[in-house]
């Protein structure tokens, strides 16, 4: 297993972040490799990587943060085929921290056979905050391995991933 990483910077409230993180030299179509996704989490900052993130978030406000194997141009619903990982932290009025009804880290399991696979050459990252004092970054670990499937499974996971796209 190793593990990829990418941060997001999200200045503005009420807009989409967008990063991505590139798997083409994880991916190979032809000798049917995929990215066996084991688990992803989500680290919350501030402004610095030891600021108060409520203070940067303001009171009452939400940060969704998605991980998705198709560029959806935004947040999806869960039921998404898409969607890999999502997490929701939000700040209340107490000045407390929050995950709302979304649970994170996702873990697929400790098996060699757990995981979510990934035949797309791009993982897309979307993130979402209603208002901001500061701004906010938010860095997303995935701990991965690179997978040989069978003809047949490999197909499968290219057909569902590419009906998702429609």
């Amino acid at each position: 297993m190793f593990t990829l990483t990418e941060r997001l910077t999200i200045t503005a409230g009420g807009t989409d972040t967008f990063a991505g993180i590139d798997l083409g030299s994880y991916v190979d179509v032809g000798d049917r490799q995929a990215l066996q996704v084991h688990s992803v989490d989500y680290i919350f900052q501030g402004t610095t990587p030891d600021a108060d993130v409520v203070s940067d978030m303001g009171n009452g406000n939400e940060l969704h943060v998605q991980t998705t194997d198709l560029n959806r141009g935004g947040l999806v619903f869960a039921n998404d085929r898409a969607l890999v990982s999502s997490a929701s932290i939000r700040a209340d009025g107490n000045g407390a921290l929050d995950r709302v009804a979304d649970l994170f880290p996702d873990n697929f399991g400790k098996g060699s056979d757990d995981g979510r696979y990934v035949v797309n050459d791009q993982l897309y990252i979307t993130a979402h905050a209603t208002s901001l004092i500061g701004p906010l970054n938010v860095t997303v670990r995935v701990n991965a391995s690179i997978v040989t499937l069978g003809a047949k499974d490999f197909m499968a996971i290219a057909i569902q991933s590419t009906a998702a796209d429609n």
